[in-house]
This record gives C-alpha cells, structure tokens and sequence, in this order.
C-alpha cells in the first residue's frame, strides 16, 4: 500500500531499497541507452579516424597524380620545343644549301669562263709564236 502511494507519486524503491524518481525499468533503459550511445559514439570516433586515414591517403595520391601530371605536361612542353628547334635547323640547312648551290654554279660558270680565257690565252699564244 506504501508502495503503490510512492508510486502514484512517481517515487519508487530499488534493488537496494534507495528511492528512486524513475521507475526500475525506466532506469534500466536509461542506463542500456547510454551504453549504447557510448558504444555509438566510439564507433563514430573510430570511423573519423578511418575516414581521416583514408582522405589522407587519398590526399598523397593527388598530390603525386598532380606531380605526375605536371612532369607529364613539362614532357610534352619539351617534345614540342624539341621539334620546334629541329624545324628550325632543318630551315637553316636548307638555306644553306641553296646557298652553296648559288655558289657552286657561280663559281662553276666563274671556272667556264677561266676555262675560256685560258683557250683563248694558249691560241693566242700559239699565234703569237707562229708568227715569229
């Protein structure tokens, strides 16, 4: 009969017999619900660091993608300079070579005309020798 006034008035006795504001069941979900959350709450804790962990190695693995990337485009930079400068040099040794062949037969026709003067030398010699 004591027990169902403190009841009614939302008192009620423990296992040790200590007065309670919550039910003996109330209680017990409350303290299951906050090992629970404790339990949540590491899991959480150990998911933040799996996730830290991972976005620190996905973190690495862009910067090295980005490094390789760069490496990639200073490559082909290089490539296209390289066949920049070999057009270049193919440019200069092609004027190079119509420049020699302008000097080749300037000096093949310079030769025609030695060649020329020379006969023309020796006759005139030979006439000159002839006559006396």
């Amino acid at each position: 009969m004591a027990d169902e006034a403190l009841s009614r008035a939302g008192l009620h006795f423990d296992e040790l017999n200590k007065i309670r504001v919550l039910e003996p069941e109330v209680q017990q979900q409350t303290a299951e619900l906050k090992e629970e959350c404790k339990e949540f709450v590491d899991k959480i804790g150990d998911f933040q660091k799996i996730v830290g962990t991972f976005i620190d190695v996905v973190d690495n693995v862009s910067k090295e993608v980005e490094k390789e990337k760069m490496k990639a485009i200073g490559s082909r930079n290089l490539l296209k300079s390289i066949a920049k400068q070999r057009e270049a040099q193919q440019q200069q040794l092609q004027a190079l070579i119509a420049e020699r062949k302008m000097q080749l037969e300037r000096l093949r026709i310079q030769y025609e005309n030695l060649q020329k003067e020379e006969s023309e030398q020796n006759e005139f010699i030979e006439q000159f020798i002839l006559q006396k």
